[in-house]
This record gives structure tokens, sequence and C-alpha cells, in this order.
């Protein structure tokens, strides 16, 4: 008995794991594909280039994927989740009166998550490429078809987008079981006619080639870093797995799959350097490049579509946060929270993939702006994992600071490489990142100043409810539903309608959404109720960063829990906000000012984002000065 209950959770582990092949690794797997190849671009072919080459790349993957993101930065979890804005959310930043030093790292960490979308738009462009250009090694003819079957692939994956992925994605880990399965024989047929190559697993070699070209090897460890970009993806879709299936996945699978293909490319390599522009493809005999070529291709799908459902994810905790405009967010599986689809995000990604893969014709081209994004953000992780050990977990100082050096350094060399890049293309992904952050920032000092503004002007309400009972107010009969982020504040709606017409519905409920810093919330913690008197409620709707509110299905929830609330009687009033700027502002304010009535002008209105019903919304004129 107690055998077959050990082997039920041997088996969800099992197939957890599969499953976090197919949506957790497939960046990181699939750049075999260009990353040794774009290092040999920079090098000599010869045998201590090749060894030095190759043990780069295995102890970036030993200590920058196993020993930082797999056994550290995981163990930063959030209720679960993870990602650089459940890391940040760890240090509370915006709780309470931030300090400087708190804000500060609430803007560097909006940064790294904004940086994130430019990684969203470049990997699906060099992954895709990188595997249609495997025509060229079976026909040389053919060439010339290589960007626009890559621009159809993409299109296809984008325009399926809202379909979402959930009928596809249990097909996702076998595929990936597949693909590493294969690069891993592959490699292993290579390894066998060149074994000097498995020297390389001694970092000495590393070492020698970075002493003996120190130029040289700063400009090659740009090009190794694309074999460990996905880390920040891995660590992002932590929630949907957990720690134990993404480790041993990566242990079991990828790790030792990922070295010996590398191996296998660099043995391909040392027996004829003629294969040094596609070592990938070179692994496999002629009749199977067909069939190899249709396999990477779907691989590199598979690892487009997981950056792309985490552009999405990260677009819905930033917008719970209020640090990114309201848009459209649609959910496409009943079971899955986590399946969702964000059109406005999904367009702006087509458009700016296509026109990089128009940009830049070829993935060894598009490596040259990849990375610099990723090794920002991944620097960002490092400063942010140090306050979580120090004042989350409370880790003695004498232990965090030379972990927390350690990974900083080679956090830098790799950043520092990748900066050469920014010329050749890497501005693109920063111009993208330092665009989104602009956006978070005028957003959220536009709302501040919203939150501020209808909480320092207005009548208390407390003096509101006094003044009530001393006059003799009608009541229609219904449920008045007021919006309100103005708490203790009699909203600005309620007292526009009140000036304007002098009654009351029978019963007034100030309704609250709050964003906790939190995942998720169950529905039993959702509703936090305070009954006023006069038939006042305030009522406070609770919801974690990775949900989208509901603000009728909560309701009725709550109507269970009060059997007073009549759903049928009910009227929702939401001030519609016309916001006039200030004058007397500095310039660069001025234009701050101007962006964030641009994007309120642009974001999806209030009542489509709570989901209410049109036909039971009155929206009433509000007027905000900024």
């Amino acid at each position: 008995m107690k055998a077959k209950q050990n082997e039920e959770p041997q088996a969800g582990l099992a197939m957890m794991s599969l499953a976090a092949l197919g949506i957790v690794y497939g960046d990181i797997g699939t750049s075999p594909l260009y990353a040794f190849r774009t290092a040999l671009g920079y090098v000599t072919i010869d045998q201590a280039s090749v060894l030095g080459i190759l043990s780069m790349i295995v102890w970036s993957l030993v200590i920058v994927v196993s020993i930082k993101y797999l056994l550290i930065v995981m163990r930063a979890d959030n209720h679960g989740e993870g990602g650089i804005l459940a890391l940040l959310a760890l240090i509370q930043p915006w709780r309470g009166k931030a300090s400087i030093g708190k804000k500060s790292l609430l803007v560097i960490g909006l940064f790294g998550a904004a940086l994130l979308y430019g990684d969203g738009m470049i990997t699906p462009a060099i992954s895709v490429l990188s595997a249609v250009e495997g025509l060229q090694t079976i026909e040389p003819r053919i060439a010339r078809f290589v960007i626009p079957i890559t621009i159809v692939i993409l299109l296809a994956l984008f325009s399926v987008q809202w379909r979402g992925t959930a009928s596809v994605a249990v097909l996702f880990g076998p595929v990936m079981l597949l693909w590493f399965a294969a690069i891993a024989a592959l490699g292993v047929l290579n390894i066998v006619h060149h074994p000097v190559v498995l020297e390389a697993l001694n970092p000495v070699y590393a070492v020698k080639f970075g002493l003996a070209k120190p130029a040289l090897a700063g400009v090659v460890m740009g090009a190794v870093f694309l074999a460990v970009t996905g880390c920040e993806a891995l660590y992002a879709d932590m929630g949907h797995f957990g720690r134990s299936p993404i480790r041993l996945a990566w242990f079991a699978c990828v790790f030792p799959c990922l070295v010996i293909n590398y191996f296998g490319q660099g043995a391909l390599v040392l027996s004829d350097s003629v294969h040094a522009s596609q070592p990938f493809y070179g692994l496999a005999p002629t009749a199977l490049r067909i069939p190899l070529l249709v396999l990477a291709t779907a691989a590199t799908v598979i690892a487009s579509q997981a950056v792309i459902s985490g552009a999405f994810s990260l677009t819905r905790q930033a917008v719970q946060l209020g640090q990114f405009p309201r848009m459209e967010i649609r959910q496409t599986s009943a079971e899955e929270t986590g399946q969702i689809y964000v059109p406005t995000i999904n367009l702006a990604l087509a458009i700016c993939t296509v026109a990089l893969v128009l940009a830049f014709r070829s993935s060894q081209n598009l490596a040259a702006a990849y990375g610099v994004a990723v090794s920002t953000t991944m620097v960002i992780t490092t400063i942010l994992l140090y306050f979580v050990m120090i004042y989350r977990w409370q880790w003695k100082l004498w232990y965090v600071l030379p972990l927390t050096l350690c990974l900083a350094v080679i956090d830098l060399t790799f950043l520092a490489a990748n900066s050469l890049k920014i010329m050749e293309g890497g501005f693109f992904p920063l111009a993208v990142g330092a665009l989104v952050f602009v956006i978070m920032r005028a957003w959220s000092f536009g709302r501040r100043r919203i939150v501020r503004f209808l909480t320092e002007d207005g009548m208390n309400l407390d003096v509101f409810l006094e003044e009530l009972r001393g006059k003799d107010v009608p009541r229609v009969p219904g449920t008045a539903v007021f919006l309100t982020a103005s708490l203790p504040r009699v909203p600005r709606a309620l007292m526009q309608q009140f000036r304007h017409l002098p009654v009351l519905h029978e019963r007034v409920i100030l309704l609250n959404v709050i964003s906790d810093e939190v995942p998720s919330v169950n529905a039993r913690g959702r509703f936090e109720a305070q009954d006023l008197g006069q038939n006042f409620t305030v009522l406070h709707l609770h919801y974690g960063f990775m949900q989208s509110p509901n603000i009728p299905v909560a309701l009725r929830l709550y109507a269970e829990v009060d059997n007073s609330l009549d759903l049928e009687q009910l009227t929702y009033f939401v001030g519609h906000e016309t916001i006039i700027p200030s004058q007397r502002v500095f310039f660069l304010r001025r234009l701050q000012q101007k962006l964030f009535m641009f994007l309120a002008r642009n974001a999806m209105r209030s009542t489509s984002f709570y989901k209410l019903p049109p036909e039971k919304v009155v929206e009433l004129g509000v007027q905000i000065k900024l």
C-alpha cells in the first residue's frame, strides 16, 4: 500500500516535469540552433578556441542556470509564483510610506520587467528564423524563401493566440522531450568520432581562452550568453509547475542533452571546419535533415509560445498592480487561470517580431541584438535577490554578500559583453524596454495623483453620513454600487449624483477593488465588508496580481453571504474622469502629464475592465486636476 502511495506522487512529478519541458525550457532548449554557431563566428577554428567556447557554455549553464536560478532564485517565490514582479512584491516597496531606497528598488524592478517585452519580440524572431535557415543545408537554391517562410510561421503563431493554448499545450512536453532526445543522439554520434571535446568539461579551458585572448573572449561571451537566455522565463513560469518539476526536468533531461549537443557540434567542427557556418544541422545525416528541420521548427514555435504567454502574464500583473494602463484581457481557458490573451500586446509583438525578421534577415544578425535586455534583467534580478535574502529571509550578511558578489560579477561580465552589441542592434530591445518603462511610470504617476486628489479633496464619509441623519432624503428602490478608490472620502460620483438629484437608493454599496501583492486570493478571502448604517456598506474586493477582476461574479458570490442583496435591482455608478493638466510644472513633468492623458483616453474603460453589464451602468462626469 505504501509503495502504491509513493508511486502516485512520483508519477505526478514525472508528468509535471514533462509539461515543464514544453513550457519552461523552450527558449534555452532551442539555443543550440544559434549559440555555438554565433560564437564560432568571432574566432579562428582551432582546438583551443573550440574547447574554450564549449567550456564557457557548459560552465555558464552550470553557474547561471543550475546554481543561480534553479537553486537560489527559485527559492524566492511569492506564494508559489515567480518572475521579477513577484520578486519585487517580496520586498514590498509600495506598502506604506516608501523610503527613497525602496522607491529606487521599485523603479529598478519595473525597468527589468519592461525589458522582458524586448526579449518577447526577439525570441520568436531568432528562434523560428534559425530553425528555418536549416533549409539552406538541404537545398541552397531555396535560401531566398527562408524569410517568407519564417514570416508566415510567425504570423500564423500570433494569429491563433486568441484561441488559447490549452488544446495543444498537452503536446508541448512530448514534442520537447523528442527534441531533447534527438539533439542528444545527434551529439553522441559526433562525440564518439572526436571525444577530445569532453575535455571542455574542465573549466580551465575557459580560463585559458579568456587569458590568452581577453578582448576576443569579451566578444565571445556575448555569444555564449545566448546559451542561457530563457532563465527569466524559467523563473516566471515557476507558478505553473513548482520548483521540483522544473529542477527535475533540468537536471535529468535538459542540461545533459544540451551539453551533449554542444559537444557534438564542437566535435563536428574540429573534424571539419566547413561545418562552422551551420554546426547544428551538420550533425544530422542528409537524409535526416528534413525531419530535423520540422522538429526544430516545432520546438522554436513552442519556445516562442512560452515567451508570448509570458508577455501576456506580465501585462496582467502590471495592470493589476497599477503599473500599466487597463487593457482587454481575455481568459482562454476555464480551468487554467494562466491561460489568457491580451490583444493589444499580441498585435504589438507580432508587428515588431516580423519587422525584426525583415530588418535583420538572418539569425546571425539577430544574435547581435539579442542578449542586452536579458542580461540587464539578470543583473536587476541579482540586485533584488540580495534584498530578499537580507530582509525577507534574514540571511547573515557575511554569507549573502560574497554570494551576491559572485553572481553579480558573472552577470556584469555578460552585460559588459552584450553591451558591445548595442550599436549592432542591441539598442532595439533597450529602446522597447525604455518605452514600456516610460509608459509604466507615466501611468503610475497619473493614477497616484488621481487617487491623491480624490482622497484629499471632498467630504469625509463620516461627515456625509452624519449630515444624512438630519435630512429627510428620499430613498428609491434598488441598490446603487459606486466604484471608488477615494475611501474614506465620499466617491465623487456619489456627490455628483446627490448634488444634481438629491435622492438615494434604498441601499448604497461603496465598492473598492484592491490588488493584493499575492498571486491569487481565493473566494473566501475576496470580501471585506463594513456596515456603516443607514443602509450604507463599504465592500472591499481583493484580487491577486495574477487574477482579472470580475465585479458581477464577485457580487454574485457575495449575495450568497448577504441575502439582502438583490442582484436584479442593482445599478453601477462610475465616475468618468476628465483630466485637467497642471500648468505650473516643469517641462518633463508636463510631458509626463500629456502622456498619461493620452494613455487614459486610450485605456480600456473601467466598465469593460471590471466586466460591468453596460445596461446597468450610469457614468457621471468627474473633473480631476493633476
